[in-house]
């Protein structure tokens, strides 16, 4: 195997907090719902990039109402993705496979690194060859994405791993997704998008966005149920911030004791979530922010100590990384959305030893992964056990 890895940054540990009040820990699975509601969140933090409209993007049900089939594919290939790899024929495989991983992997939610590291260990488990090439970048990095998706392309993958977050995403891989070569796998989405519904990717692969959010609002509400006010800290605008800030937005207004007061675009970077967090708090009466990432949350965090407000704001983490997962057991993060992470790595490798065996038509289109509420109050012994089933492959990040 020969990995190359460009642009790689450590992210910065989070420092140790004070514990708040206590919370409990449930797992929840959910059908996908979705919506379109537009809001006027701009803020000091407006980027001009366009987000691209709900309508544009099949729900999971959706989906499945059109391709029925796809449901026992995907019922059977989640029992594949449970279980232990099985080792491959070395007859169905010439030589080894060429990825390249184009991630925005610079942040402090260790998700992307996690992906491909369980993917890389599942590879080996299952005896696939294969060559790797990495590329990570910030989020809202698109000239550098563009640079590296360029050079990706020069070396001729076999599979090409993107994500689909903003407009300009979209515009670089739609080009691709037609061709035979490379094959397209979307990270991070589980939303087909419809004007690819005749000749789609080879595989969305991630969580849904859409379920985690519904967990986490629910969770929120049943636990202050007088409600208050609230404001929203959004990723950049795009898939991601609709997902799960206007999910969010939606199923609070569901409940009329919670009233949206402020909200903010923060381009997924902690120190401009930190400045929103400033102006969110000149309001004495917030009693909720919800952060649509890690790095947001941790921004959020970071103004919250500097106010003396921790405690005193209920906040939360998206995804259930190992610094969230840390935040949580010592009570500055309220709860968190924990990913089994590593069913994302597990599944693209399957997914591919699938197509190189010629078994294509046993791959669903869509995979979305589960996920486990975590709150304050959990025991670590709790949360361990937690930690060794996401993170089977990928407990070697950290």
């Amino acid at each position: 195997m020969q990995t190359e890895d460009n642009g790689r940054a450590n992210a910065k540990k989070m420092q140790k907090i004070n514990k708040g009040t206590s919370w409990n820990v449930m797992s929840v699975q959910f059908p996908t719902v979705w919506f379109l509601l537009v809001i006027a969140a701009l803020g000091v933090f407006h980027t001009n990039i366009p987000i691209a409209a709900a309508s544009e993007y099949l729900s999971f049900e959706d989906f499945v109402a059109l391709h029925p089939e796809q449901i026992t594919i995907s019922q059977k290939f989640k029992k594949v993705v449970d279980a232990g790899g099985v080792v491959i024929g070395q007859a169905s495989q010439k030589g080894p496979v060429r990825i390249a991983f184009i991630y925005p992997g610079n942040q402090v939610s260790d998700y992307w690194k996690r992906s491909v590291l369980s993917f890389t260990k599942r590879m080996d488990e299952i005896g696939l060859r294969y060559q790797i090439s990495n590329y990570f970048s910030h989020s809202g990095d698109i000239r550098m994405q563009e640079a590296q998706l360029r050079e990706a392309l020069s070396t001729d993958p076999d599979y090409l791993v993107y994500t689909l977050d903003v407009h300009r995403h979209k515009r670089l891989v739609e080009r691709l997704v037609s061709k035979r070569r490379p094959k397209i796998i979307l990270q991070n989405i589980t939303t087909p998008l419809k004007e690819w519904h005749e000749k789609p990717p080879f595989f969305y692969v991630g969580f849904d966005h859409a379920i985690g959010t519904r967990m986490l609002a629910e969770r929120i509400q049943s636990r202050s149920v007088e409600g208050g006010d609230y404001a929203v800290l959004f990723y950049s605008r795009g898939y991601v911030s609709e997902m799960r800030g206007e999910t969010f937005i939606r199923l609070m207004a569901e409940k009329k004791q919670w009233q949206l007061k402020d909200s903010y675009y923060t381009d997924g970077k902690r120190g401009k979530a930190k400045l929103a967090t400033f102006e969110i708090l000149k309001n004495p009466e917030i009693k909720l922010i919800y952060a649509c990432s890690t790095d947001v949350a941790f921004g959020a965090l970071d103004a919250l100590r500097e106010t003396g407000r921790i405690g005193s704001v209920i906040i939360n983490g998206w995804g259930g990384g190992s610094d969230e997962l840390e935040a949580v057991l010592e009570g500055s993060l309220d709860l968190t959305v924990m990913r089994i992470n590593d069913d994302n790595g597990v599944a693209m490798a399957e997914a591919i030893r699938l197509d190189v065996e010629g078994k294509t038509n046993q791959v669903p289109l869509v995979f979305s992964g589960d996920f486990v509420l975590v709150e304050k109050g959990i025991s670590r012994e709790e949360l361990q056990t937690l930690e060794q089933h996401s993170f089977r492959y990928s407990s070697g990040l950290h």
